[in-house]
């Protein structure tokens, strides 16, 4: 990965490689191995080139979970007292600039480290409030998604919108509310109307480094002590709280760690990875798992439990398949959709086709047309029509609402043209069955 600089953008890179910060953080993969290079020439006014450490995959903050849009949240505070601390500032504040190693954050935009000049503000504050601060309040205070808000509008929240969406909760939250939330809003309307060059006025009231320090250590105070506390959601006590399973998990792994051990495997996306229980087995026998589920709380119990035990090489990624991430930005293609990001070896579909097609009344030609386009190995669960779980997703339809092909008939007659069944096992206490299936390629 490569990043080339002109002239400007070389002097900061000079003065923050001789920052002691930066080489600490490097060293903790806290910021993105980079050095300058001469190994790719480059023509036209460009004065150098970096060369970056790759990420394993890119993700977007409408895809993480709370705790980890505040993990983010913190670590770009943090880089941002660091850096004050050696005269230098980040002129950005978006979490578009952190990455995932697993579940450790990591900054990735090297030239958003500039030199602070006397006199100068902080730029990314309100890019902070917007796409940060304003997101963790509207989940923890109010009780709202933040990842629509984001993937709809990646700007982030303005204050005016904050403002009305919080209502009276701004004078409940005190200092902070009025200082973030209120005064900005305020700020906003008189900025637009009168088009002031805050930045000059504020140099020329002699804006200092000591000014900035203090708002980044109170706006880390509130961040660290932001929380989101939900009773439960649909899916977070599935595992724990279904009897079929505890009866029917130790014969899934053994079938799907007969697969594994035909490793490794560079990525494997465990689709429906609930509680991460097959997406840490597969963790032991690949490069990196991708842990997708559509529910947030799910996924952010996950991520608390993955950070504090392991392993280091599953990231959750909140993920919807029947209305996953599109590719939006400039011509659709700035933040691409997640098979364009990611090419898995393995994919784990472990009780996820019936919610699919019975739920959401996605064709099972299509969802099996889907994995066939990944060309990747499968774990595919079938879970037969009469099986609980589908009797209770079909308790408000009527027959004719129902995909008629949902049998193990048509499944197998949609697999044949596009998979090569290696192994089937069913599975005990119940008509479900698995399937181990080879891509035709």
């Amino acid at each position: 990965m490569y990043r080339t600089l002109d002239t400007h953008a070389l002097t900061n890179w000079e003065a923050l490689a001789n920052t002691t910060f930066f080489a600490r953080e490097v060293a903790a993969g806290r910021i993105i191995a980079t050095n300058l290079t001469d190994e790719v020439a480059v023509g036209g006014d460009w004065a150098g080139v970096l060369h970056h450490e790759r990420v394993p995959v890119i993700t977007y903050p409408y895809e993480w979970t709370f705790s980890m849009l505040r993990e983010a949240a913190l670590l770009q505070l943090d880089l941002l007292l660091a850096a004050l601390g050696e005269g230098m500032i980040l002129k950005d504040s978006t979490p578009f600039n952190i990455q995932w190693r697993g579940t450790k954050p990591v900054f990735i935009d090297i030239g958003s480290f500039e030199l602070l000049d006397k006199g100068d503000i902080w730029v990314g504050y309100r890019q902070f409030l917007a796409q940060y601060l304003y997101p963790l309040m509207l989940t923890a205070r109010v009780g709202v998604p933040f990842q629509p808000w984001l993937r709809g509008r990646p700007d982030g929240l303005t204050a005016k919108q904050m403002n009305a969406v919080m209502g009276s909760k701004s004078r409940l939250l005190s200092k902070s509310g009025l200082l973030h939330v209120t005064l900005p809003a305020r700020a906003e309307n008189s900025d637009r109307e009168s088009g002031r060059d805050v930045r000059s006025e504020y140099k020329d009231a002699g804006f200092s480094k000591e000014m900035i320090e203090a708002n980044v250590k109170g706006l880390r105070s509130i961040v660290e002590k932001l929380s989101w506390e939900p009773n439960k959601s649909r899916w977070n006590r599935y595992a724990a709280d279904c009897e079929h399973v505890h009866l029917q998990r130790d014969a899934k792994a053994e079938f799907v760690s007969s697969v594994l051990a035909e490793g490794p495997f560079g990525t494997v996306w465990d689709v429906g990875a609930n509680d991460g229980h097959f997406s840490k087995l597969a963790a032991q026998h690949a490069d990196y798992v991708l842990a997708l589920d559509a529910d947030e709380l799910v996924l952010d119990e996950l991520f608390d439990s993955l950070r504090a035990t392991g392993p280091g090489n599953v990231l959750p990624i909140l993920q919807d398949l029947a209305d996953p991430s599109p590719g939006i930005g400039w011509r659709g293609m700035e933040r691409p959709p997640l098979d364009h990001r990611s090419t898995p070896d393995l994919v784990l579909a472990l009780a996820v086709v019936h919610h699919l097609v019975i739920g959401r009344n996605v064709p099972l030609a299509s969802f099996i047309d889907w994995l066939a386009n990944l060309e990747a190995r499968v774990v595919l669960e079938f879970v037969p029509p009469d099986d609980p779980m589908v009797v209770a997703l079909t308790a408000n339809k009527k027959p004719h609402e129902i995909h008629r092909d949902y049998t193990e008939e048509s499944l197998r007659g949609y697999l044949k043209d596009r998979f090569v069944i290696e192994n089937e096992q069913a599975v005990p206490a119940g008509g479900r069955r698995l399937f181990s299936l080879a891509p035709i390629v």
